[in-house]
């Protein structure tokens, strides 16, 4: 379904009013003043090489202000967080194509102890090679950087202008991992250099070994100023005040995981993905 603009207001509204107790600390930006992305930004977002996929998830991520709230540049080195199947990489590559860099931290399947989580990882890594190197006018230049979750390590000291990370905090969270990841992230970034979080939000804080997939804000702005972040921005870009949190499979019986009995399936369309925090952190810089 499309949204008219004086729906999808509406609907920010409602969201404000529903994640004010979880920050109360931060003002979030107001949608209706994010800066608009730029003509490079738009057109990459746009391009006809997008999977059509990915293209209809637009109306949920809404990339073009998310990136925009992030203060990307195309002349920026841009670090993505494990980046799964490629969905923002298919915009950031080609825009930072000319006169930045992409990178792509995947976890480094060695690094994981044999099994289950190990293919995992190996699949995730040869898939998004392989769709690298199968569209080389949209990712000749990007990067692949593999990592090891245990202490992980992302670029060289200072080398990156902004890293960012969707939906990936609960996963480290439950392994343990979360305060390495942040740290690695401060590290990486310049002085003065931005990180940009999109999470699922909680009602409030849950335990570390929470299976819903739903993370408290204030939980991750403490993880972020633990590794010496400062909280520059909360923005409402990506809320869903019809999302209630309390589904049987937590996040993933929404869209676009689906893990529902199909008689639910309008229930859980017509509610859409999920609420989600969208923060920006800054990396002091040096006096």
């Amino acid at each position: 379904m499309i949204r008219t603009p004086l729906s999808r207001a509406c609907m920010l509204a409602v969201g404000l009013a529903l994640a004010a107790p979880l920050a109360q600390a931060v003002k979030p930006a107001d949608t209706a003043t994010l800066p608009a992305p730029d003509a490079a930004l738009q057109a990459a977002i746009d391009n006809g090489s997008r999977d059509p996929a990915n293209v209809a998830r637009d109306v949920h991520r809404h990339p073009g202000q998310t990136l925009a709230f992030f203060g990307i540049r195309p002349d920026q080195t841009v670090v993505e967080i494990t980046p799964g199947g490629g969905w923002y990489a298919e915009i950031l590559a080609p825009y930072l194509k000319a006169n930045g860099h992409y990178v792509a931290a995947v976890v480094d399947p060695q690094a994981v102890a044999e099994g289950r989580g190990r293919d995992y990882q190996q699949r995730s890594k040869d898939g998004l090679e392989k769709k690298f190197a199968g569209a080389p006018a949209q990712f000749d230049r990007a990067h692949v950087v593999a990592y090891d979750p245990a202490a992980p390590s992302f670029g060289p000291a200072g080398s990156a202008d902004l890293v960012l990370t969707f939906r990936n905090v609960h996963n480290w969270r439950q392994a343990g991992q979360a305060e390495g990841m942040f740290k690695g992230f401060f590290e990486v970034l310049k002085p003065g250099g931005v990180l940009g979080v999109v999470e699922h939000r909680a009602r409030a804080d849950v335990a570390a070994d929470d299976k819903s997939g739903y993370v408290g804000q204030d939980q991750v702005i403490a993880l972020a100023r633990a590794a010496g972040f400062e909280l520059a921005g909360s923005s409402e870009v990506n809320a869903n005040p019809r999302d209630t949190k309390d589904h049987p499979n937590g996040v993933w019986t929404l869209p676009p995981s689906n893990n529902h009995p199909e008689a639910d399936r309008a229930k859980y369309q017509a509610i859409g993905e999920s609420d989600r925090m969208t923060l920006r952190f800054v990396k002091p810089r040096q006096e």
